[in-house]
């Protein structure tokens, strides 16, 4: 009797583990697992293919890959001020605004339209700084960057961006994943997926931060979506250990790790066997990178090896976290072939509801925080003779608006603007990038694009270009469709290219 009813036990057991969605994805040969793993390699996932051979594409994923067509810029350091700085105290020069200063805001600037904060009827507010012609050029740059006016014949600006979220989260994911919502890749995470990395001994996708915070929409910003997380950027510091968690433990030597990793890789292959997983063949890979950054990481962050003149030319102080040393940093990872380096710069948000979000006391602060390392990293990347292959972007994730913020239909203590999706600045420097220009021309106040408009997915279609990828053809199978960065959108920006 024990033996029969042991024997229905199994065999209900046996029914069960049948019917269970563990099952499928873990044994079934046309499962997730199989189909993202097709999608991973380039494949059909019903067709038949060895172990071996899809565990080397996966290892194999950050080695370099091929462009496809000749690219203008190897790598990309892209800087991105969290927050949003103004336009109209930086680059949209607008004599017309000063007029309007204090005025009431017209019907036509609010009806149907939506905002962040203001309600009621605002104040326009003039420029909350001095303009001045610099260059050849003659671009309008505000003295609130004086170091940077020195580099106006050196970028391109573009002057009537635009996008469609007045929210910080949203407006973040939208500019580094093309999309609003959780879940798409990073733009870093598309190059590395696209070109790989030329040192196998770092990340090709390294996210440096300052300001005392992360982006509102978090580490989403430079995370791999539904790319295989090998791509996602790694987040290093400025002062202190440069990566978590990647020292040894008190009493482990160097040789154990290794041991402890070559364990823990035996045991994950054993379960991509069983399972099929790609993701285990990321984790692999991620555990082999963090044993070599272990020993890489150190010496390419340790900027008191640099001489004494370029730390007075950034302004930097070794241990310590700054933007002046993120951007000295960005350098030596741009010397040692890193692909794509991010660094997020917070506390831009001039809202004017108190002195350190305010446009003549916090803005001011930010401004002498970037203006000195920013034009020191343009210049010691053109003496190095790396200006011409390295792509420099700065900006924010939308602009602000023309009238002064209220909230409640009551003014606020301190000059401040609200978000505003219409129009906002940003500019290019080096790779394959014009030199002393500007695309693009907002209305008389600074409220509207009304030349060469550009959006986020334009500028993403222009940075792949410079990178030598088609935003068309960078593509990546997932739920049954292609996706790419720029989505059903996106044209090349070309009055902007060398």
């Amino acid at each position: 009797m024990k033996n029969i009813d042991r024997l229905l036990k199994e065999l209900q057991h046996k029914s069960l583990e049948n019917t269970t969605r563990r099952h499928f994805l873990r044994n079934c040969t046309t499962g997730l697992g199989a189909m993202a793993l097709g999608s991973l390699i380039g494949c059909n996932p019903t067709e038949s293919a060895s172990n071996s051979d899809m565990k080397a594409k996966v290892a194999n994923a950050m080695n370099p890959k091929p462009s496809h067509y000749v690219p203008k810029a190897k790598r990309v350091i892209y800087m991105h001020m969290a927050g949003s700085p103004s336009q109209l105290e930086l680059f949209d020069y607008k004599p017309a605004l000063a007029k309007l200063h204090g005025q009431e805001c017209p019907p036509s600037l609010l009806e149907g339209k939506k905002f962040a904060f203001i309600r009621g009827v605002p104040k326009m507010l003039g420029p909350i700084a001095d303009f001045k012609q610099h260059g050849e050029s003659g671009a309008w740059i505000s003295n609130r960057l004086p170091h940077f006016s020195t580099k106006a014949d050196k970028v391109s600006f573009l002057k009537a961006m635009h996008t469609d979220e007045f929210n910080h989260a949203p407006a973040q994911l939208l500019m580094h994943t093309g999309s609003p919502r959780l879940g798409r890749p990073s733009i870093g995470s598309w190059v590395a997926y696209g070109l790989g990395s030329e040192n196998q001994n770092l990340p090709g996708f390294i996210v440096l931060c300052s300001g005392g915070s992360v982006p509102s929409a978090g580490k989403s910003v430079w995370g791999s979506g539904f790319l295989p997380t090998v791509y996602q950027g790694v987040q290093c510091r400025s002062k202190g250990d440069p990566v978590l968690y990647t020292g040894n433990p008190h009493g482990m030597g160097r040789d154990l790790r290794k041991k402890s990793i070559d364990a823990i890789n035996k045991i994950n292959e054993e379960t991509y066997n069983e399972v099929n997983d790609p993701e285990i063949l990321s984790r692999i890979a991620q555990y082999e990178m963090a044993f070599k950054m272990q020993m890489s990481v150190p010496e390419a962050m340790d900027i008191s090896q640099e001489p004494d003149y370029i730390h007075e030319m950034y302004g930097t102080e070794p241990g310590k976290s700054s933007f002046a040393n993120n951007c000295l940093l960005a350098r030596r990872l741009a010397e040692k072939d890193v692909r794509f380096i991010q660094l997020y710069h917070w506390g831009w948000d001039s809202h004017g509801s108190g002195k350190g979000g305010s446009l003549e006391h916090g803005f001011v602060d930010r401004c002498n925080e970037v203006d000195k390392p920013m034009t020191a990293l343009l210049t010691d990347l053109e003496q190095r003779g790396m200006l011409d292959e390295t792509l420099v972007v700065w900006g924010g994730e939308f602009g602000r608006t023309p009238m002064q913020e209220n909230r409640e239909g009551k003014k606020m203590q301190f000059y401040g603007r609200d978000h505003h999706t219409e129009a906002f600045s940003i500019w290019m420097a080096g790779g394959g990038v014009r030199e002393g220009f500007s695309f693009g021309e907002t209305d008389e106040i600074g409220y509207y694009g009304i030349k060469d408009r550009v959006h986020i997915h334009d500028l993403h279609a222009t940075m792949l270009h410079l990178m030598g990828m088609g935003h068309e053809d960078l593509t990546y199978h997932f739920q049954g469709r292609d996706f790419r960065l720029t989505d059903v959108h996106g044209h090349i920006v070309k009055d902007v290219l060398a």
